[in-house]
């Protein structure tokens, strides 16, 4: 297994391998031996393929374990739910130097740690992902949060993991469309910081094994890998998303909009992916993007099944982003990528980003 150290404050690291799941109960005890009981908060879809594993590697450790099991998707993504983790939590007498284990995906991962951070002000969360999606973002950098009916992730808070625990076997349960979304924010990593990551996944795809990577546990290790280092490298040097970080937000400023449009219907990383494609077009459409440059971009957007258009119109997108947590006073922070690689973020007024917007929707 593979550890990649975490500089925040705290600090921790993400552990990534085959089997790391059996090794959960022997990694809380070395990280945290003061835990004396874990909230195990989990869903109705990966609950029945993991739970007894993580739970028995917990136990062998003579760990108290509880649980909290609820119905798979964005959906359930709200403080009915926390409250339920709050109870669970209350009702079996957690103190501080207890923990809540997040197994699942994006969304588990963000509930299971903001219920961490808020029972008793804070106790410990060990993130364990098992979406491609939440190993490569929801699990690493201490965003945790839950969605109300105006917007996703509005509200939440900061709270470093104890540990990021990614057992890489668990892709291969995925549905391919589970695993197909979590490219999505695979390809932004590549395109806003990591031309080698773009290289790799155009070579991947030039070979026709866009739709085989997982059948090779090195490549996808080297993979998932790949894009923590460069998640990592990021949010250790702006952990509260007020410069840098929002980097990290390529494709999400309009993608948060279609994703909230669909009643969370359609699943996180197609929404950024169809983000991305409206931002490509805007850039080429202002002459910063040249045009062979976005075309590769779209190409390895769509080489790996995801689109790049969407029905939304520049007057739904800029409503939509006027209600989102990247807006910062009267400006739009928009994440633009001018060159494969590299990226920017340009504050917009609301007239500014509709007329960006407006001028890719003609192109």
């Amino acid at each position: 297994m593979k550890g990649i150290f975490v500089g925040t404050k705290p600090s921790y690291k993400v552990i990534i391998g085959s089997r790391a799941l059996t090794q959960v109960g022997s990694l809380i005890e070395k990280t945290a031996p003061d835990v004396q009981k874990v909230l195990i908060v989990s869903d109705t879809n990966v609950a029945p393929l993991f739970l007894e594993t993580v739970k028995k590697s917990i136990g062998i450790k003579k760990i108290e374990v509880c649980e909290y099991i609820f119905e798979a998707g964005e959906r359930s993504k709200n403080i009915d739910s926390i409250a339920g983790m709050w109870g669970v939590m209350a009702e079996n007498r957690f103190t501080r130097t207890d923990a809540v284990v997040a197994l699942g995906g994006g969304v588990v991962c963000d509930m299971g740690g903001f219920a961490a951070a808020t029972f008793l002000r804070g106790i410990k969360v060990f993130q364990v992902p098992t979406s491609l999606l939440a190993m490569v973002d929801a699990s690493v950098g201490g965003k945790t949060g839950i969605d109300l009916k105006e917007g996703k992730n509005l509200a939440g808070a900061f709270w470093q993991p104890s540990m990021v625990i990614e057992d890489t076997d668990c892709l291969k349960t995925l549905p391919d469309d589970l695993f197909t979304e979590g490219l999505g924010e695979v390809i932004k990593h590549a395109f806003i910081m990591d031309r080698d990551l773009y290289d790799l996944l155009s070579q991947i795809a030039e070979e026709g094994r866009a739709d085989k990577i997982r059948e090779d546990d090195l490549l996808m290790e080297k993979i998932v890998s790949m894009n923590v280092s460069d998640k990592v490298s990021v949010i250790t040097e702006d952990t509260l998303d007020n410069g840098l970080r929002q980097t990290l937000n390529y494709g999400h400023t309009v993608g948060h909009v279609i994703e909230r449009n669909s009643n969370f219907t359609l699943a996180h990383g197609v929404c950024v992916a169809k983000g991305m494609g409206i931002i490509i077009d805007a850039c080429e459409a202002a002459g910063t993007l040249d045009p062979e440059e976005a075309k590769k971009m779209r190409d390895l957007i769509t080489a790996y099944g995801l689109p790049v258009t969407d029905d939304i119109t520049p007057e739904e997108a800029v409503e939509g982003a006027l209600n989102d947590k990247k807006k910062r006073g009267d400006t739009i922070s928009v994440i633009l990528v001018n060159k494969i690689g590299t990226s920017k973020i340009k504050k917009m007024s609301e007239e500014e980003f509709l007329d960006f917007l407006k001028k890719g929707k003609k192109a």
